[in-house]
């Protein structure tokens, strides 16, 4: 593959040593590889993060890279009926094309991968190209894709969509098939999770937000309905995500409503000094007065009559 490729152009340089490290060192997660003719498309396939509805799921998609890659971020899109991300449209992400000011060199095919991944369980909040099928629409969704890989483009994708789908049914087994191995492999997806969860725009739970690997943070883009609070909502994401900023508004508002009884209380604890301090004002001037007239004539003649 090298031969046919001019290695002093930065971006071939690039991918072909992720084409290396992705053979040399693979993933029951996900596989993918370029196209023998054109090495800036690549072919992949996912596998349904465990514990969620997309668990024993097999998920194939496209990704395409520019020509200034890895200066310039690719562009990402989902072949499999998913229902989460919308089928042949590019899904947005900060890690995709449609938000290149979030991209970082540093990332790659496989964080891109990861990233995916620990997308998939998290809401959609209205991001472009993504859907909000039921739970038990997605697993049925997750069964049928083990069935077959989809049957897209040319023959030369076509054979590269197969090598992989058979490659994924031998590492994924099926969640109705093997419970126990899908439960020891949940530490994977949680790594998945924590490499991205950081820079959560589709979000990374609402989304949510996980550094990757770099440090850098990875996250899912939301579309911002006009009637939405944008408040709720990081732009560029941050995985969000999307699953911390749920659990952390409650506490926010609890914390918000529960002074009140303290504050009544408050209250009332000054109400009962401040009429002390006006009873005691009221007895030191009613003895002061006392005094006064003791100490005068009129005093004396008025005591010394009564």
């Amino acid at each position: 593959m090298a031969d046919k490729y001019n290695m002093k152009n930065p971006a071939v340089k690039r991918i072909l040593q992720e084409v290396k490290e992705m053979q040399s060192n693979p993933s029951h997660d996900f596989m993918s590889l370029p196209l023998e003719e054109n090495i800036f498309e690549w072919q992949f396939a996912i596998r349904g993060p465990s514990d969620t509805e997309f668990d024993g799921g097999i998920y194939h998609g496209r990704i395409q890279l520019p020509a200034e890659y890895p200066f310039k971020p690719p562009s990402f899109m989902l072949l499999t009926p998913n229902g989460r991300f919308e089928t042949l449209t590019k899904i947005c992400l900060s890690i995709s094309n449609h938000h290149p000011e979030h991209w970082q060199p540093s990332w790659s095919v496989r964080t891109a991968l990861v990233a995916l991944i620990a997308f998939m369980p998290t809401n959609p909040n209205g991001a472009l190209g993504s859907l909000d099928y039921k739970k038990e629409d997605r697993c049925a969704l997750a069964i049928k894709s083990r069935e077959a890989p989809p049957k897209v483009g040319t023959p030369e994708r076509q054979k590269l969509i197969d090598e992989i789908h058979e490659y994924m049914v031998s590492k994924a087994p099926a969640a109705q098939d093997n419970p126990t191995e899908a439960h020891e492999d949940k530490p994977k997806n949680e790594e998945a999770e924590a490499q991205v969860n950081s820079h959560n725009p589709e979000s990374l739970p609402a989304v949510e937000e996980v550094p990757d690997q770099a440090g850098d943070r990875i996250v899912e883009e939301q579309e911002v309905p006009a009637n939405a609070n944008p408040a709720g909502i990081e732009a560029p994401r941050e995985v969000q995500s999307s699953v911390s900023r749920n659990q952390v508004l409650p506490t926010s508002e609890t914390r918000v409503h529960n002074p009140k009884p303290t504050t009544t209380l408050k209250k009332s604890d000054d109400r009962v000094f401040t009429l002390a301090a006006i009873g005691l004002t009221i007895a030191i001037a009613v003895l002061l007065l006392k005094k006064f007239i003791k100490s005068t004539e009129y005093g004396a003649v008025f005591f010394n009559g009564s």
